[in-house]
């Protein structure tokens, strides 16, 4: 057991019984929504893994301790605080746990702690990936790079849609991550179906997906699996209105010399107030669409 972590009772005792647990992540709490709405969706998240047969562990770093299976409270206390949470990717994981601070996980550090705790599926809105004019400021998230070395099932809508998702999808062949996509041969972009890109395979049950996932392991390859899982179509954005606002969000980031981790953040807020509101909703929709694919795969999982 990793000295530094804490495993909430629950999640150990589904662990131990080799019962399904599906990890979630923190940063969408303080830096993907405003108060009380982000404490209402993640408690509304692990309700979903719940009702599909099992377990969730909320993922965060709680006064230098890596916490898996958040209490209400401590959610709670992460929606309250917001963005004076550090928003912790793998360069900040030992200085925020030597330094007894708190940090909200990214797709990277969650990866890594349910790895340490044993968890092999997580479900995300979306991954990060190649930014656009990386070519230039190298900007490429470490989402990449964890999904290339660290041993999870990531069920996610694809990447985020301000991203460039062509190079994202080259750079995740380049380091070997299967893209797989959930019922569909088309990468979804986030809030929409559609990004005119193809995935590496599609598959259509939950079965398939945690088969290949389990002969990978079987095979000793080392790095995750992505699964992308469209946004429902009632909850799809018009691909006209969304891309025009994230053309004008990256336009106003640029010009206000925004970059690294606070990239993400003003992009996501900057395209919720361009849309009125209408893609936070589309967020929330797709985070309980793939919490619910999730489960099933964790649930198939566990009986391989």
């Amino acid at each position: 057991m990793n000295q530094y972590l804490d495993i909430n009772p629950e999640v150990a005792a589904a662990l131990a019984a080799g019962k399904p647990v599906v990890a979630l992540e923190s940063t969408i709490i303080s830096h993907g929504m405003p108060y009380p709405q982000n404490v209402e969706t993640a408690l509304n998240v692990e309700k979903i893994i719940r009702e599909n047969g099992a377990t969730p562990a909320t993922i965060a770093i709680i006064g230098g301790r890596l916490k898996v299976g958040l209490t209400a409270e401590e959610i709670d206390y992460l929606g309250k605080t917001g963005t004076a949470v550090t928003k912790a990717s793998r360069r900040d994981l030992a200085v925020l746990v030597s330094k007894g601070m708190d940090g909200a996980t990214t797709v990277t550090t969650t990866m890594m702690i349910a790895a340490m705790a044993g968890i092999r599926v997580f479900a995300t809105g979306g991954i990060g990936g190649v930014h656009r004019g990386a070519e230039t400021t190298m900007d490429i998230s470490a989402d990449l790079e964890e999904l290339a070395n660290t041993p999870v099932v990531v069920v996610c809508a694809g990447a985020k849609a301000i991203l460039d998702l062509k190079l994202t999808l080259e750079y995740l062949e380049t380091h070997g991550v299967p893209v797989i996509g959930y019922g569909t041969e088309e990468l979804p972009a986030f809030y929409s179906r559609h990004s005119g890109l193809k995935v590496d395979y599609r598959m259509d049950t939950p079965e398939e997906c945690a088969e290949a996932f389990h002969v990978q392991q079987s095979l000793g390859m080392k790095g995750g699996m992505l699964i992308t899982n469209p946004i429902p179509e009632e909850y799809s954005m018009d691909d006209t209105v969304i891309n025009k606002a994230i053309d004008d969000a990256i336009d106003e980031m640029n010009a206000k010399g925004i970059h690294g981790k606070e990239a993400t953040p003003f992009l996501l807020a900057k395209v919720k107030e361009l849309t009125g509101g209408d893609s936070l909703e589309s967020n929330i929709r797709l985070v309980f669409n793939n919490a619910r694919v999730a489960s099933q795969i964790a649930g198939c999982l566990s009986r391989l």
